[in-house]
């Protein structure tokens, strides 16, 4: 079977205990959350849930089946990678030296990341991209000494089109 990914933008209720019965409701069903970013909207009394999960065809039709049902939930978007735009935030801690600070330096030109705080032998790093790009940075200092990684969850929204 194929496995497919499906990004969820879930609008809730901003009340506690949303997201323990949301997450709970993946949990019960065995259900793998890839990534789960919460934060309220424009309207402080509703909550954007944006969750990134992957399965079967059928898997996904019951994700997007439970979600709906719960009292909670406001409005479920279901989209597929493609029809969306996506972006994650990651803070990264290197430490460097003269040896390899030249090259940090070109990575960060290349990728378009911001050192955002330093010290004599520290450079802290922020990158806003696409989830494979954050995850290529990561690949791309692998082989200097990376020190800590902060990184949030998969932000999303429908793709600007005419129609809406």
């Amino acid at each position: 079977m194929k496995k497919n990914t499906r990004i969820y933008s879930v609008l809730v209720e901003n009340r506690s205990g949303v997201l323990c019965k949301v997450a709970g409701l993946f949990s019960r069903r065995c259900f793998n959350i890839d990534s789960l970013t919460v934060g309220e909207t424009d309207d402080p009394t509703i909550s954007c849930m944006t969750i990134v999960s992957s399965g079967d065809e059928r898997t996904i039709e019951q994700i997007d089946k439970q979600l709906n049902k719960k009292l909670d939930v406001i409005k479920v978007k279901t989209f597929a990678e493609q029809q969306c735009i996506t972006r994650e935030l990651m803070l990264l801690k290197v430490k460097y030296n003269k040896n390899n600070r030249r090259e940090i330096m070109e990575i960060c030109d290349i990728m378009k990341v911001s050192i955002v705080d330093m010290s004599k032998h520290y450079l802290m790093l922020q990158i806003c991209d696409t989830p494979e790009r954050v995850n290529l940075l990561i690949q791309m200092l692998q082989t200097i000494s990376i020190v800590e990684v902060a990184r949030t969850g998969t932000l999303a929204l429908a793709k600007c089109i005419e129609n809406d």
